[in-house]
């Protein structure tokens, strides 16, 4: 427990550390299309005069939490910025999937401890409280989530970052079941980066598209391919167990 905490501190300290060490004096750059309409031309306005490796450490925390905070919101905004050679951002599009990386890890530790020290109980009743419903939770998605963990196991906490609400959730059930600890970091670390790693390349898309609302068209029909990708690898594992099952059989 104590290495642990001793690790939580340094990811904290190593997600807060971006700000000195790798922020920049930064401006509103004068490529930014301030008459764009709509959430991500927004954002992108916002990100160019402020965001920094601590900014989306800090918002990938929130994502990877039980907060809901969309990480679309985040690293594909980012990197157009970092992308783009008149911003002051002083960001590198690696670096913004590292720090982002670092943080879905730190928020998803922050889900599976809070899970795994209060218990079932106490996670459900808060899902149903007020607040749960404020901060869009209910039983039903709580339970969606255990389903899931209990039908694919571990390995659910890697293949469950590509999923829609599920990305979000899938830490409690890891927790409530007390899910090895370094496994359940090394799948979400693996997932979260390969995640971000794709919405990066969103984001160098737009950048090249010229474009950054094509960040705002194209998410979510990126989660229905990776969906169906996913659901494709499972099939075909599942029907290569009962081949060799009906092989051994006879």
């Amino acid at each position: 427990m104590k290495k642990t905490i001793c690790l939580l501190a340094l990811m904290a300290a190593i997600i807060f550390a971006g700000n000195g060490a790798f922020a920049q004096a930064s401006g509103v750059a004068e490529s930014v299309d301030t008459t764009k309409t709509g959430w991500v031309a927004n954002v992108l306005h916002w990100y160019d005069a402020h965001m920094n490796y601590y900014a989306v450490g800090g918002l990938m925390t929130l994502e990877s939490s039980f907060i809901p905070f969309p990480s679309e919101v985040v690293i594909p905004p980012a990197v157009y910025v970092a992308l783009d050679e008149q911003s002051q951002s002083g960001m590198s599009w690696w670096l913004v999937v590292l720090f982002g990386t670092l943080g879905a890890l730190l928020g998803a530790l922050i889900n599976y401890y809070l899970s795994r020290w209060l218990g079932r109980p106490i996670i459900y009743a808060f899902a149903n409280s007020k607040l749960g419903h404020l901060l869009q939770l209910s039983s039903e998605k709580i339970e969606k989530a255990e389903v899931y963990f209990n039908e694919h196991g571990a390995v659910s906490t890697l293949v469950g970052r590509f999923i829609p609400v599920i990305r979000q959730l899938i830490s409690i059930p890891a927790g409530l079941s007390k899910m090895n600890i370094w496994s359940f970091m090394l799948y979400t670390t693996l997932g979260a980066a390969a995640w971000n790693f794709i919405l990066a390349l969103l984001g160098y898309v737009a950048h090249k598209a010229g474009d950054i609302s094509v960040v705002e068209q194209y998410s979510n029909e990126i989660s229905y391919v990776i969906i169906a990708l996913v659901v494709l690898v499972i099939a075909f594992f599942v029907i290569r167990y009962f081949i060799k099952k009906r092989k051994s059989a006879k």
